[in-house]
């Protein structure tokens, strides 16, 4: 039988200070589970859970500015490419983005700024109209099939 062990780091507990929690409030905390790339001898974290407000904020900041510049690379990429884009890649991108915004919306909103969030939202909105104008470019064919026959399901 397996026994969970909890362990807490705080600053002032390094001086041999025992300090106690209340294990029901911090699950009001940021979760994040380690990939735990690296084997060693020693404790291996399954979940970790963070409780200061600030450091939460300015991780998920790191997080979400690090995604968005990758996106915004690989829109560009996208975009220049004249030859080899499809709509199959143009749309995938754009259901990632879209997956990703309401990611942002719904997840991280409780940690973070409320204008933040709204800026982040329209820079995503900014690069899926970007994508959407180069998709209806690839597809001028489809579109009038499409406004002939009616809604095509």
């Amino acid at each position: 039988m397996v026994s969970n062990k909890y362990y807490c780091i705080t600053r002032k507990g390094s001086a041999g200070d025992i300090v106690y929690f209340d294990y029901g409030k911090l699950s009001s905390g940021y979760d994040i589970t380690p990939r735990n790339r690296f084997s060693y001898d020693g404790i291996q974290v399954n979940k970790l859970i963070i409780i200061k407000t600030t450091f939460i904020e300015k991780l998920l900041r790191k997080k979400i500015k690090k995604k968005l510049e990758s996106y915004l690379q690989h829109v560009i990429d996208l975009l220049d490419d004249d030859d080899d884009a499809n709509d199959g890649v143009l749309s995938e991108v754009l259901n990632d983005l879209t997956r990703y915004k309401d990611i942002l919306e719904y997840k991280y909103r409780q940690y973070l700024n409320q204008e933040y969030v709204s800026l982040m939202i329209k820079k995503i909105n900014i690069l899926e109209y970007e994508l959407k104008l180069k998709l209806m470019c690839y597809q001028p064919k489809n579109l009038k099939e499409v406004a002939e026959h009616g809604k095509g399901r």
